[in-house]
């Protein structure tokens, strides 16, 4: 039953920003550690960003002092602002919930939200 919907995404222009958005329901999410992967066409699937129960936040290399990850507990809403976008940067944007040590992964995933980037 638990359910991760991303909006937000679309199609910019180099240089432009956007607002990602993650929707969850079906499980507490105040105490789940929250993330953003994304994954380029015929590329793996990478981490972009995280941020825990206690607010500690991580952001791969490429996108740090561009990017923003954010969380909204009263609205069980993940954010993530998107700022300079680069070409590199086209990819579906991932939200993931509830980071599970035992298992080494996140149990819930989103379906993912485009975002296009051209020069």
């Amino acid at each position: 039953q638990a359910r991760l919907v991303e909006s937000g995404g679309g199609s910019v222009q180099a240089g432009g920003s956007l607002k990602l958005s993650c929707a969850a329901s079906g499980f507490t999410f105040s105490i789940c550690r929250m993330g953003w992967y994304r994954q380029a066409p015929g590329k793996e699937r990478e981490l972009v960003s995280n941020i825990s129960t206690t607010g500690t936040t991580n952001y791969v290399e490429s996108v740090k002092g561009r990017f923003t990850i954010s969380r909204d507990n009263a609205k069980r809403t993940l954010y993530l602002q998107i700022n300079s976008l680069k070409t590199e940067d086209t990819a579906v944007y991932i939200c993931a919930a509830c980071w599970s040590q035992s298992l080494g992964w996140y149990k819930y995933w989103g379906q993912g939200t485009q975002v296009t980037v051209s020069s």
